[in-house]
């Protein structure tokens, strides 16, 4: 990834974490398919010239090139999905604040160890107005309401 103009090298995905990416996915495939948004998994996401990070999943608004002429910007995101495991200070705190700071309007982080989705909406330049901490029930993303995330099917429990 690309944060603050520096390389940073991410751990290798591991099977608790490429799982849950892959589950996420299959969750949102209706969204897909209906057209209501477009998917990018593990891809690119460009901020500015020296942020490019590349979260787990983006919900995106369907574009007819699928943003094969030009990755995705902040604009463009109508949900984005971090899955942490070892990785959840590091997405709870530089990279969520990038996210902020750039007006992604909203970000799940997924807590693989402590079995919580953070939720966090109303972007700003000093962090996230509005935060909440998921353990059960269903999420709704604010820009696609016809999408239900059971929260404990997303966990595994």
């Amino acid at each position: 990834e690309l944060i603050e103009g520096e390389i940073v090298d991410m751990a290798p995905i591991g099977s608790a974490h490429g799982g849950t990416t892959d589950h996420l996915t299959t969750l949102v495939a209706r969204a897909i398919a209906d057209g209501e948004v477009q998917a990018r998994v593990q891809g690119s996401l460009r901020l500015d010239a020296f942020n490019e990070p590349q979260p787990d999943l983006m919900l995106l608004r369907p574009r007819p090139d699928f943003y094969r002429t030009a990755h995705p910007t902040a604009a463009d995101v109508l949900l984005l999905v971090e899955v942490a495991d070892s990785s959840l200070a590091y997405d709870c705190g530089p990279k969520l604040a990038l996210y902020a700071r750039h007006g992604v309007p909203e970000v799940w982080i997924v807590d693989l160890r402590g079995r919580t989705v953070a939720v966090c909406r109303q972007p700003d330049p000093g962090g996230y107005a509005e935060q909440q901490s998921v353990v059960t029930g269903e999420l709704t993303p604010m820009l696609v309401p016809a999408l239900r995330i059971d929260v404990a099917a997303l966990l595994g429990v």
